[in-house]
């Protein structure tokens, strides 16, 4: 099998490339790449890649996901979170290939305290959130086959994350303030790249599977939660920190104004992920306390 990833330079799409090897040739483009564009700035550019590489599989793992950047540059977030999405499953469709693509729990509004299931009513807040459900549209109205995971919360050992800005502000500050009225799973883009291989796999075996799910981590936090966690974690492994223990304090969304609105509910449904394919999602806190171990000195 020969596979086209996309965005391979970032959180997901570097997972992916180990993730991937195993199923076939991997071709590896991230905006950088010369030879091959890659750039969702300008969709149809990314007709010639997929003609060029003629992939039996495209994965998608670029996006446009500046949430508070994206409100005033809206038509950026457009062409690369909806129109280079719906330019390669039209390109999929027309080859016979298969497509993954990542979308967001921000295409809901975040209303109550329930998870929501794959068929929940979209209301997404933000344009970050209307151009990725465009984006989910436009694969499903391509008519190829395709796996849409929905995740939430995504963090990596790799480049910047929510856990390594809480260490560095838990090192110089003596108070920290952390929304806690925001509640999701926080997802390694270990686990969606691990998950991805293995949902291809199936897919591929039973064309039947093609659909969208929701796929994050188990149980749910809050973002003050999650930097407890974290701060705890730093504390027991000797990390000096300048922050006292009882120095870091909740407060709700409205206490810190962004110009993009946040679903305050997260939770994302993850039953027919789990059916359809027979797997099990650990629990956010291992995932978060794997990445840490990584991260912070020995």
């Amino acid at each position: 099998m020969k596979i086209l990833l996309l965005g391979c330079d970032g959180q997901v799409g570097w997972e992916l490339q180990r993730s991937l090897q195993p199923l076939g040739e991997v071709v590896a483009l991230d905006f950088q790449s010369r030879d091959l564009s890659a750039d969702f700035s300008r969709p149809d550019s990314l007709v010639a890649t997929v003609a060029a590489v003629k992939p039996d599989l495209i994965v998608n793992s670029a996006a446009h996901t500046a949430v508070d950047k994206a409100e005033s540059e809206p038509d950026l977030a457009q062409a690369i979170n909806a129109d280079a999405p719906g330019v390669l499953a039209r390109a999929a469709a027309a080859s016979g290939a298969w497509l993954v693509h990542y979308s967001t729990d921000y295409i809901f509004d975040g209303s109550g305290d329930q998870p929501r299931a794959e068929d929940a009513a979209p209301g997404p807040l933000s344009v970050y959130g209307r151009t990725k459900l465009d984006g989910e549209r436009q694969i499903r109205a391509s008519g190829c086959s395709h796996l849409i995971l929905r995740t939430s919360w995504v963090y990596a050992a790799r480049g910047g994350n929510f856990a390594k800005t809480m260490l560095r502000l838990a090192g110089t500050k003596t108070e920290l303030n952390v929304i806690d009225d925001q509640v999701g799973a926080p997802t390694g883009a270990d686990l969606l790249a691990d998950l991805t291989a293995l949902m291809v796999r199936a897919g591929r075996a039973r064309p039947e599977l093609s659909g969208t799910y929701h796929a994050v981590a188990a149980g749910a936090t809050s973002w003050h939660g999650y930097a407890r966690l974290v701060i705890e974690t730093a504390r027991e492994r000797g990390v000096p920190l300048t922050l006292a223990s009882d120095a870091l304090r909740a407060i709700p969304t409205s206490a810190y104004p962004t110009p993009a609105a946040r679903p305050l509910n997260s939770r994302l449904d993850t039953r027919k992920l789990r059916d359809a394919f027979g797997v099990h999602l650990p629990d956010w806190e291992l995932g978060v306390r794997r990445m840490l171990a990584e991260i912070l000195p020995a």
